[in-house]
């Protein structure tokens, strides 16, 4: 198994690196602080080809996979966590289009999300349905009068469902059948009886806003189905394994700038007459934070990998998304620790990246339920 980059991936490194450097840690502490979604800077994500990743170059992507996703997500997230969420769960909607979609609505919807710079959004939360998918409870009626779903409910902690123009809602269609019911719609938020309600004010990641979302009486022509009716429950798991190998990739970035900036300072910091990098707790420090972080990056390239040579990854996209969530905890913890009192003040990044690493944890799935897939995997179950 060779991890080794491509010419073309090591080339998508460092212009990713050199956009964050640029275009995203000039605003990530201003961003935490106003909670404000960053339209420019994600317009300027599309120009470049982000948000297009893992499309087909003829619905205007820029092609690639797995890969290259965790390669443009992780670096993002070395300088900005928010932008990066943004990047990754934006494109969850157009590679689930891509995967499942008419040409049709490829056609109509992918240049959109991709070199057009509209923002996607893929909304599966319920208040009661957030780790149990199955009690999900909006519903999408047809009606064969006018060849129109009717929506109705709501969804709730919907990363940047308040500025995106296309979201995939998942939402019953034979609420009779419970999950073999549910299906996956286009939903466009100018969709009369769309509307957004509220924006939660949140620990971390702030400038990737998480809304509420409420439908009344929303009508969706029916050739905006993805996929076949019965199948939302599916492409909604599948597009989750995908998902969680860009939150591994949150984790892994949000870990890797720690460690730096941790080694950074232990060689600035003088106490006792010495750097502090010269003593052995901060060494051993370093060295369970390099490690574990160098393991968690394995774990985040081999999920990547398996998904884009058509391998079954759901075990490892959820081994990499756990590992790498609490990986990230454990190396921001020590990384603001060895910075003591500086790493708690707000003119150092520490205590943001501290903040912004616990939704790794979190969301695409908490790391429980990742140990209850990992298991049933592992046990046969």
């Amino acid at each position: 198994m060779d991890f080794s980059l491509t010419r073309e991936q090591e080339l998508l490194k460092k212009v990713a690196a050199q956009f964050a450097e640029n275009e995203l840690e000039p605003i990530a502490a201003e961003l935490d602080k106003t909670h404000v979604f960053p339209v420019d800077n994600f317009k300027k994500m599309a120009e470049v080809g982000f948000t297009g990743i893992g499309v087909p170059r003829e619905y205007g992507g820029t092609g690639g996979g797995a890969t290259e996703k965790v390669i443009a997500v992780t670096e993002f997230a070395r300088k900005c966590m928010s932008s990066a969420a943004i990047l990754s769960i934006h494109l969850i909607a157009p590679q689930a289009i891509a995967k499942y979609g008419t040409k049709e609505q490829k056609e109509k919807y992918l240049p959109r999300l991709t070199k057009g710079g509209e923002l996607g959004a893929f909304a599966l939360t319920e208040p009661n349905a957030g780790s149990d998918a199955g009690s999900v409870q909006t519903t999408a009626i047809f009606d064969p009068e006018t060849n129109e779903y009717v929506l109705n409910g709501g969804k709730c902690f919907i990363s940047g469902g308040s500025r995106a123009s296309v979201l995939v809602i998942f939402a019953l269609t034979d609420p009779s059948k419970g999950l073999k019911g549910m299906s996956a719609l286009i939903v466009e938020n100018t969709m009369p009886g769309f509307s957004v309600g509220k924006i939660e004010e949140k620990m971390g990641i702030a400038g990737s806003e998480t809304a509420e979302l409420i439908f009344e009486d929303v009508r969706v022509p029916a050739e905006n189905l993805l996929g076949k009716e019965g199948q939302g429950f599916k492409i909604a798991m599948q597009a989750l394994d995908g998902a969680r190998i860009g939150v591994g990739a949150q984790a892994l970035g949000v870990a890797k700038e720690a460690v730096d900036l941790a080694v950074k300072y232990s060689h600035e910091r003088v106490q006792f007459g010495k750097p502090i990098s010269a003593l052995q707790g901060i060494q051993w420090y370093v060295a369970d934070m390099a490690t574990k972080t160098e393991a968690a990056e394995t774990l985040v390239y081999k999920a990547a990998w398996l998904e884009d040579t058509g391998k079954p990854f759901t075990k490892e996209a959820a081994m990499c998304k756990l590992n790498a969530a609490e990986n990230a905890r454990f190396v921001t913890n020590l990384a603001l620790q060895i910075h003591g009192g500086y790493g708690f003040m707000k003119d150092y990044p520490l205590e943001r990246m501290y903040r912004d690493a616990k939704i790794t944890e979190i969301y695409e799935g908490t790391s429980e339920i990742h140990k209850v897939v990992i298991s049933r995997a592992v046990m046969g179950k």
